[in-house]
């Protein structure tokens, strides 16, 4: 999943590289617009033509949005609702929640987007100063279960309205000691297995959300030596067999945030898959060259790993047929 800015008034040479000739399979819209819904959708149209417009490309792109609402709400103007902050949110009944996640999801669909990045299932515990979440009131409660139930009806809202969604930010970001966006070697010393802050990711998912995203922060009780994104631990033996999710894990940026400039680009993309991981998220679309060919060169010549990115390309697909995007016939 690579970023093109939101304000685009199409795609540039290095999308269109990225999509044609190295299979990118997914755009962000990135920065913020407030051009509106039928700006957005001549945008989105503009892209898939890149996969759709010629022989054999039959495979739709996945189009994908951070949504939250308050200040991380990357689409706005006319045909957009403005959405309130999720610690808003949290204060309604679910079923208000479920009714505006669908109309806010209904908003997305008539702009071409497929995929919201959201809801945020992390729990910041009252009193916790957090610069990723508790700064900017994304967060919906301060504890475990009526986080989990405001997650539920978003990610029930937002199906019904035909938009995938994305619990986050896997296996919380409550307790961290920073943001990973802008600082390195973000630590959360106290989240363990069977964390109580766990409960609304596990609502998420038995929601029916499509996709978890992970952190880029380290969790020393898990596995102190890498940061989540990086762990098999996390996402295969917490994400995938604890919580038994078996839809597409992606990361979060990995692109531009500090938490990981000190590993190289294309590694990025091969630690993440090689811990379990589906769907790496770059924000920079001209980082995709490196991160195919470093893909390619340890499928080359590491079995397991090859077989590890052939079956995170056929959960991709399965997903994308499920959802439309796989437009071919019976045969």
């Amino acid at each position: 999943m690579i970023g093109v800015p939101a304000d685009a008034s199409g795609p540039d040479p290095v999308l269109v590289q990225a999509v044609r000739e190295l299979g990118a399979g997914a755009v962000i819209l990135t920065g913020r617009s407030e051009a509106g819904v039928r700006a957005t959708r001549a945008l989105v149209d503009s892209l898939d033509a890149l996969v759709t417009g010629g022989p054999g490309r039959a495979i739709g792109l996945e189009v994908a949005v951070d949504q939250e609402g308050g200040q991380v709400q990357v689409l706005q103007g006319p045909g957009f609702d403005a959405m309130p902050t999720a610690t808003v949110q949290g204060g309604w009944s679910d079923a208000r929640l479920q009714r505006a996640s669908s109309r806010w999801g209904a908003q997305l669909r008539a702009a071409g987007a497929t995929l919201n990045l959201s809801p945020v299932a992390d729990v910041v515990p009252a009193g916790r100063a957090n610069a990723p979440i508790g700064q900017f009131d994304r967060e919906f409660a301060a504890a475990p279960r009526p986080v989990a139930a405001k997650v539920t009806a978003f990610v029930k809202g937002s199906l019904a309205a035909g938009v995938g969604t994305t619990v986050k930010h896997f296996p919380g970001l409550g307790r961290a000691s920073g943001n990973t966006d802008d600082t390195a070697g973000v630590v959360d010393d106290l989240t363990r297995r069977d964390d109580p802050l766990l409960r609304p990711f596990r609502a998420g998912i038995a929601a029916g959300t499509p996709y978890v995203m992970m952190s880029t922060a380290r969790y020393t009780r898990l596995a102190p030596d890498s940061i989540a994104a990086f762990s098999p631990f996390v996402i295969g033996t917490m994400l995938r067999a604890d919580l038994g999710f078996d839809g597409l894990v992606i990361s979060d940026d990995v692109g531009v945030a500090t938490s990981v400039q000190d590993v190289a680009v294309g590694q990025r993309a091969v630690r993440f898959i090689a811990a379990g991981g589906d769907v790496v998220l770059t924000v920079v679309a001209a980082q995709a060259a490196e991160m195919v060919q470093a893909i390619v060169a340890r499928a080359r010549h590491v079995e397991r790993f090859r077989d590890q990115v052939d079956a995170a390309a056929v959960r991709v697909l399965r997903h994308k047929e499920e959802v439309g995007l796989l437009r071919c016939g019976p045969s």
